[in-house]
Formats: C-alpha cells, structure tokens, sequence
C-alpha cells in the first residue's frame, strides 16, 4: 500500500482542516500518481474537496465513525479494520492513503512506498506527518531535484519501509 502526502519542514501537513500550501506541480504529481487506483482517506479530508465529491477517475474509499454517513459516489467504512477488508479487492500498489493526519498514522503500519513532497519552508500547523527520515523502519529511496513555486523549493521524495 502507498501513501502520498506533502509536508513542510517539521512534517506538518495542515491548518484548519486545509492544506499548507497548494503548487501546481504537487497537486499534477498527485493526480498522475492517484487515476486509475484507489484513494482511502478521512471524512474530513473527502469534505476539503470541491464540492465534498469524491476523487474523479478513482476508487474512493471513505473512512468515518458515523454510521449514518453516506457519499455517492464513494465506498463509507467505519474501521480501520472494515478498510483493510474492502482495499483486499484491489492490488495493494494500487491503494494510496491520501490524508488526513489520523488516517495517516492509522494506516502507515501497513504501508510499504511513501511519496512524500518535502517543502523547504516551515508553515504554522495544527497537523503532522510522522517523521519517516527519524524511523528506522524507512529509507528514502528517491529523490527528486530541488524545484521551485515562485519562491517555495520542494522536492519530491520516495521512502520504502526496509524489509526486516
């Protein structure tokens, strides 16, 4: 399973329910990596979207705790457990967990390629990524060269969980 997040210098990734920063190469990044494949994120990160809509051109699994909670267009599960079951269906390098910072940590255990965007700048957040350059469970693997957004550098960085 994959993940694919942007984070800024001390790995945060949000403020008030939104993204840090938005460039278009990142969001190009995450489209090219995401169609065609299945995208597990929170209910929270699925109401960031235009319009609350699922991800066009994806498999879009949603997880929440309410058990009332339905989107058309969209698969609603209510578990950590209940996900794992439905992603089974699918080839797990097809699965991309896509946020938000619970989702991340709930399903990091079972992921095995993190696509992270680094962004040289420190933003002020309110929600982390978990330091994977501090986990001695993953290696960067890739990385690509340094790229601008008028005055914002970032890379774009691939980690692999190391085979134990």
């Amino acid at each position: 399973m994959n993940l694919i997040v942007a984070v800024d210098k001390n790995w945060g990734i949000g403020l008030k329910n939104k993204l840090l920063v938005s460039i278009p190469e990142d969001m190009k990044f995450f489209r090219t990596e995401t169609t065609g494949k299945v995208v597990v994120m929170g209910r929270k990160t699925l109401e960031t979207f235009p319009g609350g809509l699922p991800l066009k051109n994806r498999t879009n699994i949603i997880l929440t705790q309410n058990p009332d909670y339905q989107v058309k267009g969209a698969v609603v599960c209510h578990s950590v457990e209940e996900v794992l079951k439905e992603i089974q269906a699918y080839p797990t390098e097809d699965v991309y967990i896509i946020g938000g910072g619970t989702i991340y940590r709930q399903f990091l255990p079972w992921c095995n390629v993190a696509h992270v965007t680094h962004l040289d700048h420190a933003y002020e957040a309110d929600t982390w990524f978990p330091d994977l350059d501090e986990d001695p469970e993953w290696e960067l693997t890739g990385k690509s060269e340094e790229k601008t957004y008028f005055d914002l550098e970032f890379t774009f960085c691939k980690y692999e969980r190391k085979v134990m």
